[in-house]
């Protein structure tokens, strides 16, 4: 759902940088699981503001600047179980992530490794052994999307 990126003031606020549609979104939730490298707390939110760029957020147990600047780097999670379902025709990039990616003319261009956002539209990291492609992830190029499958069809050739 996003990081946070540092300290901010000296009473334990973190800034953060969110993943989600919209940055304040992420205040939706009021308990927050941080952590790197596998290893995970759940943070309630006591406080939160915008910044012009990013969010701020104050959590329970995080009382000074040392403590905040401890969780630099962190991702933050939320429980699947916390989140609505996805709309008709819209996807949790976490459900995406794992499908393999297929072309029209059935060629396999990878499995998606990740995705992010360019400003335009989002982009798909589909990873095939040593080959990297970035598949925009925009109506007329993901032609159909099966979770049950866990497969992804593309309008995009193997040497795009």
């Amino acid at each position: 759902m996003g990081y946070v990126n540092g300290a901010f003031g000296i009473q334990g606020w973190i800034s953060l940088v969110a993943d989600t549609e919209s940055a304040d979104s992420l205040l939706d939730y009021p308990v927050w699981w941080l952590g790197r490298n596998g290893v995970f707390r759940a943070y309630t939110v006591v406080d939160s503001h915008m910044q012009p760029k990013k969010l701020g957020a104050k959590l329970e147990g995080v009382n000074d600047r040392d403590a905040a600047f401890a969780l630099k780097g962190s991702e933050i999670f939320i429980p699947r179980s916390s989140m609505p379902p996805a709309a008709e025709g819209e996807y949790y990039w976490a459900d995406l992530i794992g499908l393999v990616v297929i072309n029209q003319q059935d060629e396999r261009l990878g499995v998606i490794e990740k995705l992010f956002e360019t400003g335009a539209n989002d982009v798909i990291v589909v990873k095939d052994e040593a080959t990297e492609r970035l598949v925009p992830f925009v109506g007329h190029v993901v032609l159909d999307v099966n979770l049950e499958t866990r497969v992804m069809r593309v309008d995009w050739g193997l040497d795009y």
